[in-house]
């Protein structure tokens, strides 16, 4: 009985699959569980289920929640396996519940020091694990790449995948494809080389990596990229400081696997530095940067790419989710990929071989391009933005934070639309004048710009005209006609990742602390909750013992909130509250009632600086300061907000942190080695500047007071 039953099983997995693959077979199986962070491979985010539908939606209410450490940006998609939810959390940690009750069946922290915070351009986020056979694999901000078992937690294996010498992090999710798990990693702004690495899944032997960029030293890596390097590749690169920087091009989010084609996909970053006139002396396009690269998935080797914004010099990378769909296009169907990266253009890209099929606008106001040349499949660009060859200020649409950052969008096959947490976020770029943004340093973003222009000047008005320039919307458009079918506008930029699903539904979180959920076909609001704090992860659904549930993670966090104090206006005095949240329909639990918010009371130190003190202290806070600490010193509410700092009125408990290193445990290392004592000085000149302008001009810009 027990080798028929061996003999049995694989027919048994063929009848469930041809189930599976014809939803009018009787007793269809449908995946009731959210197997991977982009629900299966083809990472559409769309579920079968629809017991959770348009009519019934306003029904929702919390089934469970479980608070969270670590009050700072929480971008995991849960994934449900067998009944258990998985997420990672801040600082790499994982947490496994019964998806259920709730109940915490095992907790796993890495121990990732504090001092690595000051490497991650855009906080210490994770953005998900993958489960695959009873094992579950995560990368850490330090780099490492991590095998637990899925059911008790026990640590199986872990390697080192970058050198942490250098400022690499990994805040994406792996993927696990044909008994390897594939990662990639972050630290292009600070100046590293980027690559893609696959991993024996039994003990974390490197099986192949791919470089996205040319060796600096002109020599093989021994890697799988070597072939396409001397082939064609290393050609786009000339003459730059690269060579020193390592080039960026880092893999930090979107891997993608291709069943049908046995193909892997993956999106390459920015370059460093960000100036393209610096990086390679104005020339080149400089592959891999900004593409879309596809590598046979045994060996890594090259297949084909299609590079989105050659010659890249506005940080628009081509990271962002990537969706495999069938589109028909001339009465015939075609394997496509959907993407829609930072610059503002959707693509349609044939998965087979990278041809662009088109690229089309998905929202208003794009300035540095007026679109793309179908026939060379380059983009007709306004020669205005090259700024580094005009020698001239240009404030890009989109910014550096892009159109659409990492917050996945998702595809509904019944509806033909793909839904896009889009925004609004303008930036300046110019060339570096000061011989502050010029000098690489260790620590901070080296990006060859000038941030003086990122920066407000004295003006309220000129504030507030920043936060109403700064919008959020949600779009759900069509890639057939590429056009926007409907969109929802929000008063804040930043908003979570989206999900769709059977019951022509599609769940977003918002920045300002709202769950909502839409009819997918029409974009009718059928539901917005408030949940507290912010949401900027993206949802998933799954079915247990006959009931559908919602899960989300809710907090502040990520790249924006980290930088744009002021531009974040509306979503500042929001709690930073990091938590999970599941719900049903008929939900009871109740969120426990916030405790009363304090009044920020403070009294801005003396002003001892001198005009010219302040003006140099502007300086060094734009290059060492602001990816933390926020535009002009404004406060995020989830790092400390200077101009209410506890030590700004005192010189030597100034310089105990900022070169002492007193907070070290906390993210905030010494930066001994790259500021001088009067350097750090005049930057504390210019955070009382700050303090008491915004004491007398603005007071609503006070720093928010934790809850």
């Amino acid at each position: 009985m027990r080798r028929l039953g061996f003999l049995l099983a694989p027919l048994l997995l063929v009848a469930c699959q041809n189930q599976a693959d014809d939803p009018a077979a009787p007793d269809a199986v449908v995946n009731a569980d959210w197997n991977n962070i982009g629900f299966d491979a083809k990472e559409q985010r769309h579920s079968p289920l629809d017991q959770i539908n348009e009519s019934n939606v306003g029904e929702l209410g919390i089934a469970w929640f479980k608070d969270l450490p670590d009050a700072r940006g929480q971008e995991a998609t849960p994934v449900v396996v067998d009944g258990k939810l998985y997420i990672s959390t801040a600082w790499s940690k994982v947490f496994a519940y019964d998806a259920k009750t709730g109940e915490e069946l095992w907790s796993y922290d890495p121990e990732v020091s504090g001092e690595k915070a000051v490497d991650a351009c855009c906080d210490v986020v994770n953005r998900g694990v993958a489960i695959n056979r009873g094992k579950l694999f995560f990368g850490t901000i330090d780099g490492r790449l991590i095998a637990l078992d899925a059911i008790s937690g026990a640590r199986l294996w872990e390697t080192q995948t970058t050198d942490n010498s250098k400022p690499y992090t990994i805040t994406g999710a792996p993927r696990v494809v044909k008994n390897m798990v594939i990662i990639g990693n972050g630290g292009a702004e600070f100046g590293v080389r980027g690559y893609v690495s696959a991993y024996d899944v039994r003990d974390g032997t490197l099986k192949w990596r791919f470089y996205t960029v040319p060796n600096p030293e002109g020599k093989p890596d021994g890697a799988a990229s070597d072939e396409i390097f001397a082939k064609a590749a290393a050609k786009t690169w000339s003459d730059g400081e690269w060579k020193e920087s390592g080039g960026g091009g880092t893999v930090w989010d979107s891997i993608v696997y291709d069943e049908d084609l046995d193909q892997l996909y993956f999106g390459v970053g920015n370059g460093n530095p960000w100036n393209h006139g610096l990086r390679s002396g104005g020339e080149g396009d400089n592959l891999f940067l900004s593409s879309i690269v596809a590598v046979n998935p045994d060996t890594g080797k090259y297949l084909w790419h299609y590079q989105e914004t050659p010659a890249e010099t506005w940080d628009y990378t081509a990271t962002q989710h990537i969706i495999q769909a069938e589109l028909e296009i001339d009465g015939v169907m075609r394997k496509v990929l959907y993407h829609a990266p930072k610059n503002g253009f959707f693509f349609v890209i044939d998965r087979i071989d990278g041809t662009l099929i088109s690229a089309e606008p998905f929202v208003d106001g794009i300035n540095w391009a007026t679109g793309y040349d179908l026939t060379t499949g380059r983009p007709i660009e306004n020669p205005d933005a090259r700024f580094y060859k005009t020698g001239k200020p240009f404030i890009a649409i989109p910014g550096a934070l892009g159109a659409h950052n990492w917050h996945p969008m998702s595809y509904n096959p019944e509806t033909g639309l793909v839904y896009i947490p889009a925004q609004q976020i303008p930036q300046g770029y110019d060339v570096p004048v000061s011989e502050i943004d010029k000098k690489r340093e260790r620590l901070g973003f080296n990006v060859g710009i000038g941030w003086s222009i990122g920066q407000l000047p004295d003006d309220k008005d000129a504030y507030r005209a920043a936060i109403a320039a700064t919008t959020g919307k949600l779009v759900a458009f069509n890639p057939k006609t590429g056009k926007v079918e409907w969109s929802s506008d929000y008063p804040a930029a930043w908003n979570g990742g989206t999900m769709t699903t059977a019951g022509n539904l599609v769940f977003q979180g918002t920045s300002t602390g709202l769950l909502k959920a839409y009819s997918a076909d029409k974009g009718e609001e059928l539901l917005s909750m408030e949940m507290q704090s912010g949401i900027v992860s993206a949802p998933s659904t799954y079915m247990i013992d006959g009931e559908q549930y919602v899960a989300f993670l809710t907090s502040k966090g990520g790249a924006f909130p980290l930088v744009a104090g002021v531009a974040g206006g509306v979503t500042r005095q929001l709690p930073n509250i990091p938590r999970l949240v599941v719900m049903k329909l008929g939900g009871k639990a109740k969120l426990p009632a916030l405790p009363e918010k304090g009044e920020v009371i403070w009294e801005p130190p003396v002003q001892e600086g001198t005009p010219e003190q302040i003006a140099a202290g502007k300086a060094l806070f734009g290059r060492n300061c602001i990816v933390c600490h926020g535009d002009s010193a404004i406060g995020n509410g989830f790092t400390p907000d200077l101009r209410v700092s506890g030590v700004l009125g005192d010189k030597d408990a100034w310089a105990s942190v900022v070169t002492g290193g007193a907070l070290k445990h906390a993210g905030m290392v010494s930066f001994g080695k790259q500021l001088s004592e009067t350097q750090v000085e005049n930057i504390r000149h210019y955070v009382v500047n700050r303090s008491r302008w915004t004491k007398e001009n603005l007071p609503e810009m006070t720093a928010p007071t934790p809850r």
